[in-house]
């Protein structure tokens, strides 16, 4: 394979950068890391798009780490320039189709239960009278979500439709989407697998003092053998998503029925390289090299 150019789109300070770029560098590649909200885009005859002094559409492949919050219009800025460079010929991990199933998380639960996937219960809509409405529907006990979100900031389990509806009028009054879910009782843990092109390479079980399991929320990881039905539901949401890697969380009920919560297009793995014996960002770095031979 020729010298490839790479960039990493994502902090190379941070631990995910530092262990990325050693990864790369170990295959003799020297990645960049571009902040997203330095894109700039030209059109034109002499069209390009920029990060800083990078020219993204001059590279093989752009990694996408990380992708933060921001205005509607500032969202659908970074993911066309994305599409941009994809139709340009420029290899992206996630490819900006994917990323925009899985950030969105009433889409993915979509996708995930037309896939023959098992979902929670899950009621969407915009109106809290609505909202209130469906606590009895769920069953009185609710996890409301962030549609846009990770690591489990910003999400709330409510049981009292006192307090519900103040939360959801609060919402409304700041422009949020409300994301109900049934709260699915799970001995406070969960699991989280990665996938990259459809295998399953690393899995933990995710143990906390709370329902929320969240590493980031103060959730520890623990050692897990990778049950059939886990691994098998993992693959099949990686690939109804369209993900060339990405972290699937899941939770089997305290009934033992598995539950697919959320994907994640740009998951961390600290935690998981815990419990891990590979090295997950060699594993990962090995993956994008053979999207590369694979596209034409």
């Amino acid at each position: 394979m020729k010298d490839l150019k790479v960039a990493v789109i994502g902090s190379g300070e941070n631990w995910h950068g530092q262990v990325l770029r050693q990864a790369w560098q170990q295959q003799g590649v020297d990645p960049l890391f571009v902040d997203v909200l330095r894109l700039k885009a030209r059109l034109g005859k002499n069209w390009r798009i920029t990060a800083g002094e990078v020219e993204l559409n001059g590279l093989d492949l752009v990694m996408v780490r990380h992708v933060p919050g921001g205005s509607l219009e500032q969202v659908i800025y970074r993911m066309d320039a994305l599409h941009q460079l994809e139709d340009q010929g420029v290899r992206l991990v996630n490819r900006p189709g994917a990323i925009e199933k899985m950030v969105d998380k009433y889409y993915t639960s979509s996708l995930l239960q037309a896939a023959g996937l098992q979902v929670p219960e899950t009621v969407v809509t915009e109106n809290p009278e609505e909202a209130s409405a469906a606590m009895d529907l769920l069953g009185g006990d609710v996890v409301v979500k962030p549609l846009f979100g990770s690591s489990g900031i910003g999400m709330v389990r409510v049981t009292e439709p006192e307090i519900a509806g103040r939360v959801f009028r609060a919402m409304h009054l700041n422009g949020f989407v409300l994301y109900l879910q049934r709260f699915i009782p799970h001995h406070d843990s969960d699991l989280r697998v990665l996938v990259l092109n459809g295998e399953c390479i690393a899995a933990m079980k995710r143990v906390s003092n709370s329902w929320k399991t969240n590493i980031a929320q103060g959730g520890r990881p623990e050692k897990y053998l990778l049950e059939e039905d886990v691994h098998i539901a993992s693959q099949t949401a990686a690939t109804a998503l369209g993900a060339d890697y990405c972290g699937v969380d899941l939770l089997r009920g305290e009934d033992g029925v598995l539950y697919l919560i959320e994907v994640n297009s740009m998951p961390s793995w600290q935690g998981l390289q815990q419990v891990t014996e590979d090295d997950i960002a060699h594993r990962i770095v090995h993956g994008c090299m053979a999207l590369l031979d694979r596209t034409p």
